[in-house]
Parts: structure tokens; sequence; C-alpha cells
């Protein structure tokens, strides 16, 4: 097994399904017929990614689907057999995927692992109050890779090695993507990676993620330019759930709250927990509450009409634990950043700055 394995047991039904249809399937572990490298990769956000580094030169499937939470995800059979013959899996990591270890021991994967989150350094704790702290981060994430952010990555890539014996991430905030720069690292980790398990296309890939790390450094570019534009104090944001924080502390944006105060967004707020948030953004002066693409907005809704502010939903929903559907502007990862700081910075009463054409 790649990994320790915490069980959380999945139904007996469904693990005997996905015997039967991986033996109807070619080999577990042993790529395609055809040589083709098998990825499987969990999430939409590092589906995009990699696909977006392979292109054609592997088939790629991906286990949650736009819509989906990754924090309350049930494999189906399908999952399964396509984890059964993947020669590699590529997860976030950071403790998003619960329930991973059980459905690596269900569908008998034997492939190698890759933690995408494996040179990001993550953050612990609550994530609210960032402010001027992080536009001191930002300034120091973008003018060098410090040896204080390399030393936890270190640890943490060992530990993917060695085997995750707990996935709950407690205090952990997996949202890493919601900061660009950080994808950045996760499309070097998942591209060195690839192009070691497909040696015959090494070279394809190699280049492919250098392209795409180059569109993702103009993304980070653009997002940083459009948000400086307003001053630090006025950078105020309230969402549905804690996804933002990355993107908080990189651009000294101040999370004054979430509707569902956690991480997971099948938290449940509590009286007390709407009426402290309307409080806060009715002191805070915050302008509007952001609903997100995977989650009922009637709560945000409510909540921004005791505030008296506006709420941003359906179409102005932002994309945070999932990206979009097919022909929606969250689409692609790229698109879902470009969407999501669109509408944040346009909240604040400023337009963002030109797309780049490299990322239009």
């Amino acid at each position: 097994m790649p990994r320790s394995l915490t069980r959380i047991a999945l139904p007996a039904a469904l693990a005997a399904s996905v015997i039967a249809l991986a033996g109807c399937s070619t080999s577990a572990g042993t790529g395609a017929d055809d040589g083709t490298l098998r990825v499987v990769a969990t999430t939409t956000q590092m589906g995009d990614v990699v696909r977006e580094i392979v292109g054609d030169d592997a088939e790629v499937t991906q286990l949650l689907q736009p819509g989906q939470s990754a924090h309350s995800y049930d494999p189906t059979p399908e999952a399964l057999t396509a984890l059964a013959n993947a020669d590699v899996l590529v997860i976030n990591g950071a403790g998003l995927e619960e329930w991973l270890d059980d459905t690596i021991e269900a569908s008998g994967f034997d492939g190698e692992l890759v933690d995408a989150s494996a040179d990001v350094h993550l953050h612990e704790g609550e994530a609210h109050d960032h402010g001027a702290e992080g536009e001191e981060h930002a300034d120091e994430e973008h003018a060098d890779e410090s040896a204080e952010a390399s030393e936890p990555a270190a640890s943490e890539s060992a530990e993917a090695e060695e085997g995750h014996d707990d996935h709950d991430h407690g205090g952990t905030d997996p949202h890493v993507w919601s900061d660009p720069h950080q994808v950045v690292h996760m499309a070097e980790t998942i591209g060195t990676a690839l192009a070691a398990a497909d040696a015959a296309d090494a070279d394809a890939i190699e280049a492919s993620t250098a392209d795409y790390v180059a569109q993702l450094e103009a993304l980070d570019e653009w997002v940083h330019a459009s948000i400086e534009q307003v001053p630090a104090e006025q950078r105020l944001l309230v969402t549905n759930h804690d996804t933002f924080s990355y993107l908080a502390e990189a651009t000294g944006i101040t999370i004054v709250g979430s509707v569902m105060p956690a991480f997971d967004d099948n938290a449940e707020p509590s009286a007390a927990d709407i009426d402290a948030l309307v409080a806060a953004i009715r002191e805070s002066g915050v302008r509007a509450v952001f609903s997100e693409t995977s989650i009922d907005p009637q709560i945000a809704e409510t909540i921004a009409s005791e505030a008296d502010v506006e709420v941003y939903s359906g179409e102005d929903a932002l994309y945070a634990d999932s990206l979009g559907a097919s022909g929606t502007p969250g689409a692609t990862y790229v698109g879902s950043v470009i969407h999501n700081v669109t509408l944040i910075v346009e909240s604040w009463g400023v337009e963002p700055l030109p797309v780049p054409d490299s990322l239009a």
C-alpha cells in the first residue's frame, strides 16, 4: 500500500463491487494497454492542473465533479475502479481528502501517490485577521522563497512519503489553491512526479509544466495588482466558510468572518454565530457577503439582508471548494481565480486591471 490507512469503513457492497469491476478491466497499477500513463486526481482543482500539465499524454480521471464538496465525498464503484488501474494518484493533501485512506484500501491502488501540498507552507488555526500581516507575507513570498517556508515543506514531503495516519485537518486549512502563488508550487510538484512516472513523455511534461507555471505566475501578478488598488484597510471579506485564508494572507485581505466559521463546508452556524457575524459586518463596514457555488446561499443571503449589505450568489458566487462546470467562468482553475478576484475587487468599488492576454 502507498500509505498507512485510517479506516472509516466503506459499505461492504461498494468494496465488493469495485473488485468485480476491476476484474473486468486492465490490470491494476499497470497503466493502459498502449502504455499511456493513467492518472487519477481527487479534486476539480487538481484535475485541472493535471490536465494542463499532461495534455493528451495521459489518461486523466477526476474523482470529484463540479459542485461536489471534497469534505463529504463518497466514492462510486467507477471511481474505485479508476483508482485500481491508476499509475499515479494526485491529491490536494493538507488533510482535505478525509475519505482518502479508506478509498485507497477499497480500491487496491498501489501506484505513486503525489501530495500536491508537500511544498506548501500550510496555515494552522483560524483564517481571520490577516490585514497588515498579510501584506508582509506577500512581500516575503514574492521577493524570495525563504528558508523558513522550505523547512516545513521538507517535513511535510517526508510525511507524505511515509504515509499520513490522520486526515482530519482540524486546525490546518487545506484550501491552498485560493492563492495562485501556492498553486505554482503544487503544479511544480505534480509536474516533477508525472515526468518521473512517464519517461517517454518526460520532456513534453516538463515543458508544459513550465508553460503552465508561467501562466500561474502571470495570474498571481494580476491578482496582486488588482487587489492592491484598494487601500489595505478597505480589503474586507466575508465568505460562506473559511476558504480564502491563503489568498487573504498573500494580498493583505482581512477576513471579517464566515457564514460557516469552519474549514469544513458542512458546518452549521448557530444563531449566536449569525448574530455575531451580522454585528461584525456592521461594525467593520464590509460591503458584501459572498456565497459559494457549491453551497446553498440561503444563510448567506439572510445574513446579508440582516446586515443590510449586498450578497453575491448565483452566477456571482465564488468558486471555492469546487471549480465550475464546463462553459462557466470557473471551469478552469485560472478562470475561477479571475472570476473570484474580479467580483471581490468590484465589491470594494474598484475595477480589476485588464486580464493579461496570456490568461484570456
